[in-house]
């Protein structure tokens, strides 16, 4: 579900819409850059740019280079093993960031500067954590967190650089044992957990800005470590009564119920919501978020031995050959032959997994192929 990202990677979009103040504290012109935020993370990507040209000016040009950054990565959130958005975004994270830290040369005092500097690393930290760069991913975290620090001593009234802070101090302690990564190699001192979940939820209760940014990155913290899977739901129920428009919400709750409470009912049922949204147009993407929901319905459906009723949504994937998320006719293919096989099906299961193989071509993200050689052989044995 969560893909190959390190969560202390994930501080780019929420540390992207702070605005220029007078020096040095202070946040100013924060309204445009909201109603911007709130687009990009409601998945309204086509509104993002005229909201943009509207909030800068009077908003600095260095928020809206890192807001560029962040509208590229929340699309990308939509199918994470495409490639198509890399080179646009890594041209726009490196600009964002020597347009940042060209501003807090100028600016030293500035609290704002080394708040958006901060964004501007965190952008480019998720994509590289993404990507499997972890090294450059942590080394990016220490370069944050000595910007948020220079921005909370400058203006300690800043309760939005508490949230990136605070994931600082929850990771750094969290995740080099989660990683088995050497602790020199987070170039930073030793975290602090409990502190670092107070600050991010002042930063929910307090922060301007980043409030909707907090509850996803919250629920990730929920997931993976401290284990609270129904609080992570209720966090992205918010997030999904917000931003009805974007499909990645009502997902990763559909994964949360099935792969960390074994509710394959209630991820049923959420993979059939979304499933309709996609149908009537309710959601960005909607092709997409179509074929990545029939997989969902599919997988539970033969998870729950209706394995016959699961054959129809892989077929309709198949036929379609959609051309987003990437890779997914070969996990039909590969869905496909599992459902066959629960049916003793064999001979027809074996065509499917021979499919999802040629489907998958040379790369294979989602590793269907190798699941469904993986298959075969254990016909052979």
């Amino acid at each position: 579900m969560f893909r190959v990202v390190i969560p202390v990677c994930a501080l780019g979009t929420l540390l992207s819409a702070a605005v220029q103040a007078p020096p040095a504290r202070g946040l100013t012109a924060a309204p445009g850059l909201i109603r911007a935020y709130d687009a990009i993370l409601d998945a309204r990507f086509e509104a993002v740019p005229a909201l943009l040209a509207q909030a800068c000016p009077p908003a600095p040009r260095e928020a809206c280079a890192v807001l560029e950054a962040a509208h590229l990565w929340w699309r990308m959130q939509l199918d994470p093993f495409s490639t198509a958005h890399d080179a646009a975004f890594q041209s726009r994270v490196e600009a964002a960031i020597a347009a940042t830290t060209a501003w807090t040369g100028r600016e030293p005092a500035r609290a704002e500067a080394w708040l958006y500097l901060g964004g501007a690393y965190g952008a480019r930290v998720q994509w590289r954590a993404l990507r499997g760069e972890r090294v450059s991913a942590v080394r990016d975290g220490s370069r944050i967190r000595e910007a948020l620090e220079r921005a909370l001593a400058l203006d300690p009234a800043m309760a939005d650089a508490y949230f990136g802070i605070g994931l600082y101090h929850y990771y750094a302690d969290v995740a080099p044992r989660a990683l088995k990564l050497q602790s020199w190699l987070l170039l930073q001192p030793g975290g602090h957990p409990a502190r670092g979940l107070d600050e991010k939820r002042r930063a929910r209760e307090a922060g301007q800005l980043f409030h909707s940014e907090a509850d996803y990155q919250l629920h990730i913290v929920y997931v993976w470590y401290e284990k609270q899977f129904q609080r992570a739901i209720e966090l992205l129920r918010e997030l999904e009564a917000r931003y009805p428009h974007n499909p990645h919400f009502p997902q990763a709750i559909a994964e949360i119920q099935d792969f960390y409470l074994d509710d394959t009912e209630a991820s049923l049922r959420t993979w059939e919501a979304l499933l309709e949204a996609a149908r009537q147009g309710r959601v960005a993407e909607p092709a997409l978020v179509e074929a990545s929901a029939r997989l969902g319905v599919a997988s539970q459906l033969d998870q729950l031995s209706r394995s016959e009723a699961a054959l129809d949504p892989l077929q309709a994937v198949i036929a379609a050959r959609p051309a987003a998320p990437v890779g997914a006719v070969a996990r039909a293919q590969y869905q496909l032959g599992q459902a066959l096989e629960h049916l003793g099906r064999r001979a027809e299961a074996a065509a499917a997994y021979r499919a999802a193989i040629d489907a998958a071509g040379a790369n294979d993200p989602t590793r269907s192929a190798a699941r469904a050689r993986t298959a075969l052989r254990a016909f052979r044995r």
